[in-house]
């Protein structure tokens, strides 16, 4: 069962690298933001998914939380600064 886990990580690592090129290669500052959102998403799970391995998942989902916490925290944030600064759609022109 182990082995399930581990496959199961290596292929959340490979999706994050194609949520990484959509946060770097974005076209937009929106798809920048989603590509990053997707990353804490895989994250969180990538951290529970570690806690199973090592069998403690207690301590894991805390962690994992509070991750999730501060991932969508921080994209609420950013989202909305660049709302504000009239750069959410538009990155190359600016009124």
């Amino acid at each position: 069962m182990e082995q399930v886990f581990i496959y199961s990580g290596i292929f959340l690592g490979l999706l994050m690298l194609l949520s990484l090129y959509r946060a770097v290669f974005g076209p937009t500052v929106l798809d920048r933001l989603v590509g990053v959102n997707a990353i804490g998403s895989k994250t969180t799970t990538l951290l529970i998914l570690i806690g199973l391995i090592y069998q403690r998942v207690e301590m894991f989902v805390d962690i994992a939380l509070a991750y999730a916490m501060l991932n969508f925290i921080a994209v609420l944030a950013a989202s909305r600064y660049f709302q504000k600064q009239k750069g959410l759609y538009d990155e190359g022109t600016k009124k």
